[in-house]
């Protein structure tokens, strides 16, 4: 199922044009795009995903065959926006031989002792794959931008000892590390999940309340929670400076999970199809193979 090019453009950030995460909404996209007369219902949303799983199967055994290409795909959010059930649920048709997860956690000794993107880059999917970064090295502009005594030693980096240019320095490397993946055939797909602050609340004491979600609680989501405004500023500023023409930002309304859900994996369906992929060209040689091996099998 094709995504709206109008959904696409409401959903991306164009290079160059502001963020403006406070004038997009949390629960609703402008465009009827589930064809539900504005409702947007949840049968509308999960009969859509249902239909993006299935091309995406199949995307991804085309990109597997081809070999030619990689897609990386970008998750960033505030705390229970749904990152993790949106993986469970997207990529649930998916062959777990072409595909890889990474959830990154606080870096090891070893990895602060590396320039910012160095473990990051040690996780990347070889070509024919698709990579899932749930959080990634937007972290190192998001987390120590609110955090700033998380930089460590990295703190003087900017050369004057100035965090403004240390950010702005980021941004830099960062668009230029991902133009480079690009131009060697990772294609990057970055999605902010665009939670407000009221539905993480609920969620929050959903998890509270249930005694099967307790292990998904951390104190430090309250203590996180605090510092909400910051970070926004953080995402904002962090996703404008980054959302360029080969590597954009989608900002995709997390509020409801079936309608994030669909909006995601219709998100990948189009990325993949942006490759226009090829299944590998067979050479007369091979093909002769093939026609006897059929025709021994066949007689016997």
């Amino acid at each position: 199922m094709k995504l709206d090019p109008t959904v696409i453009g409401e959903l991306s950030i164009a290079s160059g044009e502001s963020a403006n995460l406070v004038g997009r909404s949390t629960a609703s996209l402008s465009t009827d795009w589930l064809g539900a007369g504005g409702k947007q219902s949840k049968k509308a949303a999960v009969e859509y995903l249902r239909s993006s799983i299935e091309e995406l199967k199949a995307s991804q055994e085309l990109l597997w065959a081809s070999g030619s290409h990689a897609l990386l795909v970008v998750l960033q959010a505030m705390d229970a926006a749904g990152k993790d059930g949106t993986i469970k649920h997207v990529m649930s048709g998916i062959n777990p031989q072409g595909c890889q997860v990474v959830a990154f956690k606080e870096p090891s000794t070893e990895e602060q002792a590396h320039d910012f993107l160095w473990r990051y880059s040690k996780a990347l999917p070889e070509r024919g794959r698709i990579g899932i970064f749930n959080r990634s090295y937007y972290e190192e502009v998001l987390v120590v931008r609110v955090h700033p005594e998380l930089l460590g030693g990295q703190w003087g980096t900017a050369g004057d000892g100035s965090t403004n240019r240390l950010w702005s320095h980021r941004f830099e490397d960062i668009n230029a590390f991902e133009h480079h993946l690009h131009r060697n055939g990772t294609r990057i797909v970055k999605i902010f999940l665009h939670i407000s602050e009221e539905e993480q609340k609920k969620r929050i004491l959903q998890r509270l309340g249930n005694p099967g979600k307790y292990w998904k609680f951390s104190i430090s989501d309250l203590a996180e929670r605090k510092h909400w405004t910051q970070y926004q500023d953080a995402y904002e500023e962090a996703l404008t400076a980054t959302s360029t023409d080969w590597a954009p930002w989608y900002v995709v309304p997390a509020d409801h999970k079936h309608m994030l859900r669909a909006l995601v994996g219709a998100i990948l369906v189009d990325a993949i199809k942006q490759m226009d992929l090829r299944l590998p060209t067979v050479a007369p040689d091979q093909l002769e193979l093939i026609s006897r091996a059929k025709a021994e099998l066949e007689a016997e």
